[in-house]
């Protein structure tokens, strides 16, 4: 069982922000305490969630940089920017997701999980942390993919 983190690629007014998700909900609320994130701000749980929040397609908090730095120090995982897509996709039994974003994984020489080794090459990152983009339309299908997901909630399920 573990907790993770992705990169912080989402904007939030002046702050870069990134998700926060485990394997269990005791991991993933022990962690929210211990880096200072309050509870209710947790996002896509029935009953903890509160208005909008209860609609995200996964149980996870959107956390800052800085409390992300505080999550790795507390022995949180860190994934590549697929990771939180990833996680979703295998949840939800999305096998055409998660084998895309593992060939990604793999043409890129990293582990098909997205857990990032730390002190890993920069090379090797930044061929994961750049766009991704499909050689003949030059259209990032699978980051479209992973966005759409995160942002619809049981709909399609």
């Amino acid at each position: 069982m573990a907790v993770y983190v992705d990169q912080p690629i989402f904007p939030f007014g002046r702050m870069m922000m990134c998700h926060l998700w485990a394997d269990s909900l005791e991991e993933l609320l022990a962690m929210a305490d211990r880096i200072g994130v309050q509870r209710k701000w947790i996002q896509g749980h029935p009953t903890l969630s509160f208005g909008k929040h209860r609609d995200a397609s996964w149980v996870h908090f959107d956390i800052a940089k800085g409390k992300r730095a505080l999550a790795l120090a507390a022995g949180a995982l860190e994934t590549d920017r697929y990771g939180a897509s990833y996680f979703d996709a295998k949840q939800r039994g999305r096998t055409a997701m998660v084998e895309r974003i593992e060939e990604i994984r793999r043409s890129a020489g990293r582990a098909i999980d997205g857990i990032l080794t730390p002190g890993a090459s920069p090379v090797a990152d930044a061929r994961l942390d750049g766009p991704l983009q499909d050689e003949e339309s030059g259209r990032d299908e699978v980051l479209e993919a992973a966005l759409y997901a995160h942002q619809h909630s049981d709909e399609e399920a």
